[in-house]
């Protein structure tokens, strides 16, 4: 049965989603308010009424104050802002881990970010199903969610994130995403900025992924990088093409040196 409801969301996620908010029908609406089914596209999310996704999922009223503030935010604040009144309500994030909403398991990954109980060993086992979940969404609620730890403590994070990319391709490209100098939508990593070759330990090892998500990825940390250290970049690619010719590294280099 679980297979089959796999199967079931994965066809409906290929479901074209709105290009704006108005493009979204009101029965689509509905469902996802209702945490029936998965957005199709960042625009679907953004019509996601979480007050009511909390009703009808958690049986819980979002106070109107709390309510009114997340209204205020642009969505990775909003999302963080429900997780964080979550945590202080005394929801459990093992108990959206599944939930048929994206939405929720995207709260769930800011759950664990901010669950205080955990070591961030603990936090990044505990998000693992996130960062290798069916949706495209929640695998970026869940690197973004765990973003701050790579800014506070680089160095640690890249030791525990080498592992994940002899994984498969969502935990490749999640260690790859996480460490990013710049990033998306998140706070920079300056130590990376400075120092890139800090992160030869995840970088190396997908220098000839075969997974295009994996290696648009790794350009975008090469992209990333030569903002602040062209040269670095310039010199890492001629060696990675010296010692590794092949299609993959050939592809990451130069969409990584697009901007050099």
């Amino acid at each position: 049965m679980l297979n089959l409801q796999k199967i079931a969301m994965e066809k409906e996620i290929k479901r074209k989603g709105g290009r704006t908010l108005k493009d979204v029908p009101d029965e689509i609406r509905e469902q996802l308010n209702q945490g029936t089914l998965e957005t199709a596209n960042l625009m679907e999310g953004l019509s996601v009424d979480f007050s009511l996704l909390l009703k009808n999922t958690l049986n819980h009223s979002l106070p109107s104050d709390i309510q009114d503030s997340l209204q205020k935010l642009g969505i990775t604040q909003k999302m963080k802002g429900m997780a964080l009144y979550l945590v202080e309500e005394g929801v459990s994030f093992e108990d959206l881990l599944t939930h048929s909403s994206d939405t929720l398991r995207g709260w769930a990954a800011y759950m664990i970010a901010h669950s205080s109980h955990l070591s961030v060993e603990e936090k990044l086992t505990a998000a693992e199903c996130l960062a290798n979940d069916s949706h495209f969404g929640v695998r970026e609620w869940a690197w973004l969610a765990l973003r701050p730890y790579c800014v506070q403590m680089p160095i640690k994070m890249i030791k525990l994130l080498e592992p994940w990319t002899k994984r498969t391709d969502n935990f490749r490209r999640f260690a790859s995403e996480i460490t990013r100098p710049r990033g998306v939508w998140c706070a920079h990593i300056q130590q990376l900025k400075d120092d890139p070759e800090l992160a030869l330990p995840i970088l190396s090892n997908l220098k000839a992924d075969p997974s295009r998500y994996v290696q648009n990825s790794v350009a975008n940390w090469l992209n990333d990088s030569a903002k602040s250290k062209p040269q670095w970049v310039r010199d890492l690619c001629r060696e990675w093409q010296q010692h590794s010719s092949t299609p993959e590294t050939l592809y990451i280099c130069k969409r990584g040196l697009r901007n050099c």
